[in-house]
Protein backbone atom coordinates (compact mmCIF):
# COMPACT_ATOMS: atom_id res chain seq x y z
CA UNK A 1 0.00 0.00 0.00
CA UNK A 2 1.41 3.77 -1.10
CA UNK A 3 1.74 5.99 1.80
CA UNK A 4 1.95 9.81 1.79
CA UNK A 5 3.90 11.42 3.60
CA UNK A 6 2.29 14.91 5.46
CA UNK A 7 4.03 17.54 3.27
CA UNK A 8 2.90 15.63 0.50
CA UNK A 9 -0.75 16.26 1.28
CA UNK A 10 -0.16 19.70 2.97
CA UNK A 11 1.67 21.02 -0.83
CA UNK A 12 -1.54 20.10 -2.63
CA UNK A 13 -3.81 21.42 -0.86
CA UNK A 14 -2.07 24.22 -0.04
CA UNK A 15 -2.17 23.95 3.87
CA UNK A 16 0.21 23.93 6.38
CA UNK A 17 1.06 20.14 8.52
CA UNK A 18 -0.48 21.59 11.26
CA UNK A 19 -4.12 21.88 9.39
CA UNK A 20 -3.63 17.84 9.07
CA UNK A 21 -2.89 17.77 12.23
CA UNK A 22 -5.41 19.57 13.04
CA UNK A 23 -7.99 18.47 10.95
CA UNK A 24 -7.03 14.66 12.60
CA UNK A 25 -7.82 15.99 16.31
CA UNK A 26 -11.37 17.00 15.40
CA UNK A 27 -11.72 13.58 14.68
CA UNK A 28 -13.16 14.05 10.68
CA UNK A 29 -10.39 11.92 9.24
CA UNK A 30 -9.38 8.57 11.06
CA UNK A 31 -6.08 8.55 13.12
CA UNK A 32 -3.19 7.29 10.65
CA UNK A 33 -1.30 3.93 11.45
CA UNK A 34 2.30 5.24 12.82
CA UNK A 35 5.80 3.75 11.36
CA UNK A 36 8.44 2.49 13.61
CA UNK A 37 9.94 6.46 13.81
CA UNK A 38 6.24 7.83 14.71
CA UNK A 39 5.95 9.44 11.43
CA UNK A 40 2.13 9.36 10.09
CA UNK A 41 1.53 7.13 7.46
CA UNK A 42 -1.25 8.27 5.31
CA UNK A 43 -3.16 6.81 2.48
CA UNK A 44 -5.22 7.09 -0.29
CA UNK A 45 -8.15 6.88 2.03
CA UNK A 46 -6.80 9.89 4.40
CA UNK A 47 -6.15 11.86 0.95
CA UNK A 48 -9.55 11.62 0.10
CA UNK A 49 -10.95 12.50 3.24
CA UNK A 50 -8.71 15.44 3.58
CA UNK A 51 -9.84 16.77 -0.16
CA UNK A 52 -13.40 16.16 0.53
CA UNK A 53 -12.58 18.22 3.65
CA UNK A 54 -10.78 21.14 2.24
CA UNK A 55 -13.78 21.35 -0.62
CA UNK A 56 -16.73 21.26 1.42
CA UNK A 57 -15.71 23.90 3.75
CA UNK A 58 -16.26 26.88 1.20
CA UNK A 59 -19.64 25.74 0.21
CA UNK A 60 -20.74 23.90 3.59
CA UNK A 61 -19.08 25.61 6.07
CA UNK A 62 -16.50 23.73 8.78
CA UNK A 63 -19.64 21.98 11.31
CA UNK A 64 -21.88 20.56 8.52
CA UNK A 65 -18.74 19.07 6.53
CA UNK A 66 -17.21 18.04 9.76
CA UNK A 67 -20.19 16.46 11.02
CA UNK A 68 -20.95 14.91 7.41
CA UNK A 69 -17.78 13.44 7.07
CA UNK A 70 -18.23 11.73 10.97
CA UNK A 71 -20.62 10.18 9.27
CA UNK A 72 -19.10 8.77 6.79
CA UNK A 73 -16.42 7.28 9.18
CA UNK A 74 -19.72 5.54 10.52
CA UNK A 75 -19.92 4.46 6.67
CA UNK A 76 -23.57 6.07 6.95
CA UNK A 77 -23.70 7.77 3.51
CA UNK A 78 -27.42 8.66 3.72
CA UNK A 79 -27.33 10.68 6.92
CA UNK A 80 -24.17 12.49 5.20
CA UNK A 81 -26.13 12.90 1.94
CA UNK A 82 -29.08 14.11 3.70
CA UNK A 83 -26.90 16.60 5.54
CA UNK A 84 -25.83 17.75 2.46
CA UNK A 85 -29.50 18.04 0.45
CA UNK A 86 -30.40 20.33 3.29
CA UNK A 87 -27.78 23.09 3.10
CA UNK A 88 -28.33 22.96 -0.65
CA UNK A 89 -32.14 23.31 -0.31
CA UNK A 90 -31.75 25.97 2.44
CA UNK A 91 -29.04 27.51 -0.23
CA UNK A 92 -32.51 27.00 -3.14
CA UNK A 93 -34.73 29.32 -0.51
CA UNK A 94 -32.15 32.08 -0.16
CA UNK A 95 -31.56 32.01 -4.03
CA UNK A 96 -35.79 32.62 -3.92
CA UNK A 97 -35.51 35.60 -1.62
CA UNK A 98 -32.62 37.53 -3.22
CA UNK A 99 -34.60 37.05 -6.34
CA UNK A 100 -38.16 37.97 -5.00
CA UNK A 101 -36.10 41.24 -3.22
CA UNK A 102 -34.19 42.12 -6.12
CA UNK A 103 -37.68 42.02 -8.72
CA UNK A 104 -39.13 43.97 -5.69
CA UNK A 105 -36.69 46.97 -5.38
CA UNK A 106 -37.05 46.77 -9.62
CA UNK A 107 -40.56 47.65 -9.19
CA UNK A 108 -40.17 49.28 -5.50
CA UNK A 109 -43.30 52.09 -4.47
CA UNK A 110 -43.85 53.06 -1.24
CA UNK A 111 -44.61 56.86 -1.50
CA UNK A 112 -44.72 58.82 1.69
CA UNK A 113 -47.70 59.50 3.69
CA UNK A 114 -49.51 63.10 2.85
CA UNK A 115 -47.93 65.51 4.98
CA UNK A 116 -51.09 66.93 5.65
CA UNK A 117 -52.44 63.89 7.68
CA UNK A 118 -49.44 63.81 9.89
CA UNK A 119 -47.52 66.07 12.55
CA UNK A 120 -44.03 65.99 12.23
CA UNK A 121 -43.49 63.61 15.17
CA UNK A 122 -45.85 60.56 15.54
CA UNK A 123 -46.42 57.72 18.42
CA UNK A 124 -45.65 54.25 17.91
CA UNK A 125 -49.43 53.53 17.91
CA UNK A 126 -50.62 56.01 15.34
CA UNK A 127 -47.70 54.38 12.87
CA UNK A 128 -48.46 51.00 13.78
CA UNK A 129 -52.39 51.88 13.04
CA UNK A 130 -51.33 53.57 9.70
CA UNK A 131 -48.94 50.68 8.64
CA UNK A 132 -50.44 47.39 9.89
CA UNK A 133 -47.23 46.61 11.59
CA UNK A 134 -47.96 45.59 15.23
CA UNK A 135 -46.19 47.82 17.96
CA UNK A 136 -43.97 44.76 19.04
CA UNK A 137 -42.68 43.99 15.67
CA UNK A 138 -41.37 48.20 15.35
CA UNK A 139 -40.04 47.60 18.46
CA UNK A 140 -38.29 44.45 17.57
CA UNK A 141 -37.18 45.81 14.09
CA UNK A 142 -35.68 48.80 16.35
CA UNK A 143 -33.67 46.43 18.86
CA UNK A 144 -31.89 44.87 15.64
CA UNK A 145 -30.68 48.03 14.24
CA UNK A 146 -33.15 48.33 11.26
CA UNK A 147 -35.20 51.35 12.73
CA UNK A 148 -32.94 53.95 15.08
CA UNK A 149 -35.77 56.09 16.27
CA UNK A 150 -35.49 59.48 18.72
CA UNK A 151 -37.59 59.64 22.00
CA UNK A 152 -38.76 62.56 23.00
CA UNK A 153 -37.09 64.11 26.19
CA UNK A 154 -39.57 64.67 27.80
CA UNK A 155 -41.65 61.42 28.08
CA UNK A 156 -39.02 59.36 26.66
CA UNK A 157 -41.45 57.94 23.84
CA UNK A 158 -40.54 57.47 20.78
CA UNK A 159 -40.97 59.67 17.78
CA UNK A 160 -42.02 58.61 14.46
CA UNK A 161 -41.14 60.69 10.94
CA UNK A 162 -42.97 60.30 7.85
CA UNK A 163 -39.32 59.02 6.50
CA UNK A 164 -39.52 56.42 9.13
CA UNK A 165 -42.99 55.00 8.57
CA UNK A 166 -41.52 54.91 5.12
CA UNK A 167 -38.90 52.47 6.23
CA UNK A 168 -40.96 50.52 8.02
CA UNK A 169 -43.55 50.32 5.18
CA UNK A 170 -40.13 48.79 3.43
CA UNK A 171 -39.06 46.40 5.94
CA UNK A 172 -42.60 44.70 6.36
CA UNK A 173 -42.54 44.21 2.45
CA UNK A 174 -39.23 42.81 2.01
CA UNK A 175 -39.61 40.79 5.80
CA UNK A 176 -41.02 37.87 3.84
CA UNK A 177 -38.42 37.45 1.03
CA UNK A 178 -35.52 38.80 3.10
CA UNK A 179 -33.97 37.20 5.94
CA UNK A 180 -30.53 37.76 5.87
CA UNK A 181 -30.52 40.27 8.32
CA UNK A 182 -27.08 42.44 7.05
CA UNK A 183 -28.26 42.95 4.08
CA UNK A 184 -31.90 44.15 4.86
CA UNK A 185 -29.74 46.75 6.96
CA UNK A 186 -27.86 47.73 4.11
CA UNK A 187 -31.25 47.96 1.52
CA UNK A 188 -33.13 49.92 4.84
CA UNK A 189 -30.42 52.29 5.05
CA UNK A 190 -29.79 52.92 1.11
CA UNK A 191 -33.59 53.33 0.43
CA UNK A 192 -33.46 55.62 3.19
CA UNK A 193 -30.63 57.82 1.55
CA UNK A 194 -32.75 57.55 -1.73
CA UNK A 195 -30.47 55.21 -3.28
CA UNK A 196 -32.21 52.48 -4.96
CA UNK A 197 -29.76 51.57 -6.96
CA UNK A 198 -27.94 51.18 -4.03
CA UNK A 199 -30.06 48.92 -2.70
CA UNK A 200 -30.64 47.23 -5.85
CA UNK A 201 -26.22 46.55 -5.65
CA UNK A 202 -26.53 44.66 -2.24
CA UNK A 203 -28.98 42.25 -3.28
CA UNK A 204 -26.98 41.88 -6.48
CA UNK A 205 -23.93 41.38 -4.53
CA UNK A 206 -26.56 38.50 -2.23
CA UNK A 207 -27.42 37.03 -5.29
CA UNK A 208 -23.54 36.82 -6.58
CA UNK A 209 -22.24 35.40 -3.15
CA UNK A 210 -25.29 32.77 -3.70
CA UNK A 211 -23.77 31.78 -7.59
CA UNK A 212 -20.59 31.26 -5.52
CA UNK A 213 -21.76 29.48 -2.62
CA UNK A 214 -23.61 26.93 -5.15
CA UNK A 215 -20.32 26.46 -7.50
CA UNK A 216 -18.21 25.27 -3.95
CA UNK A 217 -21.41 23.04 -2.52
CA UNK A 218 -21.44 21.24 -6.32
CA UNK A 219 -17.42 20.70 -6.02
CA UNK A 220 -17.83 19.63 -2.47
CA UNK A 221 -20.17 17.38 -3.11
CA UNK A 222 -18.26 15.86 -6.26
CA UNK A 223 -15.23 15.16 -3.37
CA UNK A 224 -17.74 13.35 -0.89
CA UNK A 225 -19.01 10.95 -3.64
CA UNK A 226 -15.00 10.77 -4.66
CA UNK A 227 -14.64 9.86 -0.62
CA UNK A 228 -17.62 7.09 -1.14
CA UNK A 229 -16.16 5.70 -4.05
CA UNK A 230 -12.28 5.31 -2.08
CA UNK A 231 -14.61 3.63 0.78
CA UNK A 232 -16.78 1.14 -1.42
CA UNK A 233 -19.70 2.69 -0.07
CA UNK A 234 -21.27 3.47 -3.57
Amino acid sequence: MPYYKPIEIARELHISTSALRHYESWGVVPAPDRAENGYRLYTEVHLAYFRCLRAMFPGFGVAVTCEVLRSIQKSDMDAAFWLVNKEQANLQQEKVAADQTLELLENLDLPLPPSKKWRNRMTIGEVATYTGVTTSAIRHWEKEGLLVLPRDPVNGYRQFTPMDIRKILLIRTLRNTVYFLTNMKEIVQAVENQSIEQAKKVTADAIKSIHDRNRHQMYGVRRLVELCEVLKLV
